[in-house]
């Protein structure tokens, strides 16, 4: 059997050919989502002036209504998102600011600014989080930028979105679960509405591809798979943070697996994609058994989580999970 060689597309030929799918969706985006107002989200009548300039009531931890876990996630959440410019930067680096493309990096960015506004509103107001430490965190977090591993190639950064997209909206709507406070709940799930918009948009450039050059975005599918990461992978401490938020079910490999990279793949229907050149075809078992691992990975973790729960139900010691 004779494999033919498919020609690469370049960059430029890809946005040409995908900026028709960008204004469709663009067009559908613009006409179902929802304008919000972040101050209506935050219980501005909770705050009170803290110690300092203006000599207020220092933060002490008994202030916070937030438990240890919910605090840490709601800090990285917030975190993730202060990001911001540096995620600006690298997806206007890659689509262009012109045309429906440079139309969709800008309102993209602008609905992305709302969130890190309104989670930092509230845990001020609510003396949720001690001041000092949260602003010493993104400075550090900010000043260290963001540059992700697929900031050159417009299908890999399509491909991590799609996940990343979806992770995050995961995330923000389990942290609001385990805040167990309705107010923090209810910004939570909003944000997470404009997340899967978010989402659906890059996950349908990402299915159009597919038709366009359909072994090259296999492969990058598969590369990004292997490689992901949260983008806020280099927030200080990051590890122990992202296990205690696995531990409590916020956000796991299982997750990861089956509610995050299992309903995206299946919409893109990448194991019934026909057509593939033998680099497709190598990436797709690649990603097989990637999937495989990661799924053994997760059923692991659960095993070691509920040992981890039994132990301290054992001492009598308190175990926070969703």
């Amino acid at each position: 059997m004779t494999v033919l060689a498919v020609p690469t597309l370049t960059p430029a030929d890809l946005l040409r050919e995908l900026e028709p799918v960008v204004e469709e969706n663009l067009e559908r985006h613009l006409r179902v989502a929802k304008e919000w107002m972040p101050h209506e989200y935050v219980p501005w009548s909770e705050g009170r002036t803290f110690d300092g300039v203006l000599g207020g009531e220092a933060w002490e931890p008994g202030q916070s209504g937030l438990s240890e876990v919910a605090r840490t996630s709601m800090i990285v959440n917030l975190l993730t998102e202060d990001n911001l410019p540096s995620y600006h930067h690298e997806i206007a680096t890659v689509f262009g600011r012109d045309r429906a493309w440079g139309t969709w990096v800008h309102q993209w960015t602008a609905e992305e600014g709302r969130h890190a506004t309104a989670i930092r509103d509230y845990l001020l107001v609510t003396r949720s989080v001690d001041p000092v430490a949260l602003e010493r965190a993104r400075m550090t977090h900010m000043g260290a930028g963001f540059e992700s591993a697929n900031h050159d190639d417009l299908l890999r950064s399509l491909a991590y979105v799609s996940f990343q997209e979806l992770a995050t909206r995961i995330s923000h709507r389990n942290t609001g679960k385990i805040t167990r406070d309705a107010v923090a709940d209810q910004l939570l799930a909003r944000i997470a509405l404009d997340e899967n918009l978010h989402m659906l948009f890059y996950r349908n450039l990402l299915g159009a591809a597919l038709e366009v050059a359909p072994s090259q975005t296999m492969r990058a599918i598969t590369e990004v798979v292997k490689t992901f990461e949260m983008p806020g992978n280099t927030i200080e401490d990051f590890t122990r943070k992202s296990v205690q938020m696995a531990l409590a079910g916020i956000y796991d490999l299982r997750i990861h697996h089956d509610d995050v990279l299992s309903p995206v793949l299946r919409a893109w229907g990448v194991f019934d994609l026909e057509g593939l050149d033998e680099d497709g075809e190598k990436a797709r078992e690649e990603l097989v058994e990637v999937l495989r691992q990661l799924d053994e990975a997760a059923g692991r973790f659960e095993e070691k989580r509920g040992t981890h729960q039994a132990k301290l139900t054992a001492r009598g010691q308190a175990f926070e999970t969703l």
